[in-house]
């Protein structure tokens, strides 16, 4: 195996860390003396508990072992991947050493581990290649990663050849892309110790629709003309969701990401204090193939407070240009982001600056090209919200005038009248509902 990775020139693990690369390691010193047969066994139980762990983080079956070389080729950013990427595959001499890789891969596919079982005593690869996972609940693995490494994996063990396993993965990167921004749907961002940024992905994003959101279909044909004028390729604005809390601004926000992941768009979530990482944020992903969403939940800023600046630089006026592959979406509770002060409003302030004051305060507001309002619904609109919650749940069985007036004092006793405030009613409604069933 090790003499086999050895020969790898496009998707080779220049660090050596994987599990791939391990297990290789181990065997080759196990094969030379260098290791002893219960050290060798130890470390080979180190990395079937790593490969268990990736299996259950994107719920691998039946041969968990072709199924993480399908994740790691999926997973392997290079320069054949990412210009397959960006537009598919070409000719060119690359596709030979990227041929050569594949064959490899399929050979490692089919790699019989049961000599090396016999020698050592042991059966985890057996257990491994023929494996039966427990059933999860979505919420514990990636679904998107899921399905992909699924479809890649049964790919390489009906081809016949490398040549097959270059069309499908080929195919595949141009449709979906590779590595991270490939594969999932939403990232947060972090600097590790190194100080390097790294994007850690949202492993299940809420699964929020906009068709299941009542109401306010005025601001959501406005947010969707936009985000596909985005993922199109055309002009399109950074857009400011503002309004009254519980409204459904962040809802729609994370239903678009869901409506839209097919098309190419990500979402990158960043908090007020990282603000003074967008530029480097924007770097990383200036030259991929997909449109990326920037997105900033709840925004606002004390009189005090300057990280403001940082965005008002990025979105317009720098001097870097931003690229046409990146939006910022933000959600907000105030129209103009700044908290203003008493002194911001008074006409007689002494500050002989106070028009320049209020015109940056303002100007932040204004890079945003589409502004959509959520108000909150009058009762009239608040009870057809609960009419139509509560239509989702065939089982809760209660007349439309009791349901209603349950609402009404909900309503008064839990935040007042807002979708979020019907949602955690209806909730409690179903919820009391199962427990009396019981």
């Amino acid at each position: 195996m090790y003499k086999k990775l050895a020969k790898l020139v496009m998707y080779r693990d220049e660090k050596g860390d994987s599990i791939l690369y391990e297990l290789a390691k181990i065997i080759q010193e196990y094969d030379s003396k260098v290791k002893g047969k219960d050290e060798t066994i130890s470390l080979i139980y180190q990395e079937i508990h790593k490969l268990l762990d990736t299996a259950t983080s994107f719920a691998f079956d039946k041969n968990l072992w072709r199924d993480y070389l399908a994740f790691y080729l999926i997973m392997n950013e290079n320069p054949f991947t990412l210009t397959c990427e960006r537009a598919g595959a070409s000719d060119g001499s690359v596709n030979l050493f990227a041929r050569s890789d594949m064959k490899i891969f399929k050979e490692l596919a089919e790699y019989d581990f049961s000599k090396l079982e016999a020698e050592l005593g042991i059966d985890c690869f057996s257990v491994i290649t023929d494996y039966r996972s427990i059933s999860k609940r979505e919420q514990v693995f990636n679904r998107s990663v899921s399905k992909y490494v699924r479809r890649i994996s049964d790919g390489i063990a009906a081809a016949k050849d490398e040549n097959e396993i270059f069309d499908i993965l080929t195919d595949f990167y141009k449709k979906h892309g590779v590595g991270m921004f490939g594969l999932n749907k939403a990232f947060r961002v972090k600097r590790n110790d190194e100080g390097k940024l790294i994007f850690t992905p949202i492993k299940n994003s809420d699964e929020a629709s906009l068709d299941k959101l009542v109401g306010y279909e005025l601001q959501k044909n406005k947010l969707r003309d936009n985000t596909e004028a985005f993922v199109n390729g055309r002009k399109a604005n950074n857009c400011l969701l503002y309004g009254d809390r519980g409204t459904g601004k962040s809802t729609s926000i994370k239903a678009i990401i869901n409506e839209y992941y097919d098309s190419g768009l990500r979402m990158i979530e960043i908090f007020k204090h990282q603000l003074g990482e967008l530029a480097a944020v924007i770097s990383e992903v200036k030259n991929r193939n997909y449109r990326f969403i920037i997105y900033m939940d709840d925004l606002s800023f004390e009189d005090f407070e300057t990280e403001y600046k940082y965005l008002k630089a990025v979105i317009e006026g720098g001097l870097e240009e931003k690229p046409d592959n990146v939006l910022i979406y933000a959600t907000s509770n105030r129209r103009h982001l700044i908290k203003e002060t008493w002194n911001d409003q008074n006409d007689y302030d002494m500050d002989k600056h106070h028009s320049d004051t209020m015109q940056e305060k303002l100007s932040l507001v204004d890079r945003f090209g589409v502004t959509i309002n959520y108000s909150k619904p009058n009762q009239k609109e608040f009870f057809e919200i609960v009419r139509v919650l509560a239509s989702r749940y065939p089982d809760l069985k209660i007349e439309e005038k009791e349901l209603l007036a349950e609402a009404n004092k909900w309503e008064m006793m839990h935040g007042g009248l807002s979708g979020r405030t019907a949602q955690q009613f209806i909730d409690y409604m179903v919820g009391t509902a199962m427990h009396k069933a019981e």
